[in-house]
């Protein structure tokens, strides 16, 4: 399968890892401003319950998700791609007790393809991308999270996220800042997007609104979650 191929649709969510909330981010125009506001507050209190269970557990447990999300990662992308020669996969430095899937991305090399970390160059303002092994000199940038220090701007193929929240239409709740939409929605062509994140994440819905585009796919611990009238 060529890269082309997961191209077809829009793409989701609030951010990859701006952990910080941008109350201005609902599109006044696409949405009554009160729902927009109640979708908010919402949202904030949904992410900070999710947030706090997260973190509660334990370091081995985490590790002990990340292994198996790692598996079914390789066995969805193997279904997708007859290589990943030549592909570039980004993925993201943990916060937060995010899931640690660093020790993925170095073996990624073995296959051919680079691995790919996002930051933050302006606020407000797409994410860019930088290659990344476990030798890249690295620097501190917004919100304190380590970074490529160096490098030129690339656009990955495949972009994975971390979720916070996630339904079973594969809507992701991220942070609230809205970074990890105005990326995708900027990058030409756009990358399969795959959301990351544990089972017990899942809710009913995350209430989506004009700016929400569902991912193509989200993996979990318990394997590969896609709405049935998606591939």
């Amino acid at each position: 399968m060529s890269r082309d191929d997961h191209a077809q649709r829009g793409y989701a969510s609030p951010p990859c890892y701006a952990h910080e909330i941008d109350p201005t981010y609902f599109d006044p125009l696409g949405v009554d401003p009160q729902q927009a506001q109640d979708v908010a507050r919402w949202r904030r209190a949904e992410r900070t319950r999710l947030l706090t269970e997260r973190a509660a557990l334990s370091v081995e447990a985490r590790k002990a998700a990340a292994r198996t999300i790692a598996e079914h990662l390789d066995q969805f992308l193997a279904e997708r791609f007859a290589s990943l020669r030549g592909l570039t996969i980004s993925a993201w430095w943990p916060i937060k007790a995010e899931l640690d899937l660093r020790f993925w991305l170095t073996g990624l090399a073995a296959q051919g393809a680079r691995a790919a970390l996002p930051l933050v160059t302006t606020r407000a303002a797409p994410l860019i991308f930088r290659a990344w092994t476990a030798e890249t000199k690295m620097e501190r940038g917004f919100w304190n999270i380590p970074v490529p220090a160096e490098g030129p701007a690339l656009t990955p193929d495949i972009v994975l996220s971390p979720v916070v929240g996630w339904d079973a239409e594969a809507y992701r709740l991220g942070y609230g800042g809205g970074y990890f939409d105005r990326t995708l929605a900027a990058l030409a062509p756009r990358p399969l997007a795959i959301g990351v994140g544990l089972d017990t994440a899942r809710i009913a819905t995350i209430f989506p609104q004009p700016h929400d585009i569902p991912m193509q796919a989200i993996i979990t611990e318990t394997g590969l979650h896609t709405p049935k009238d998606r591939p």
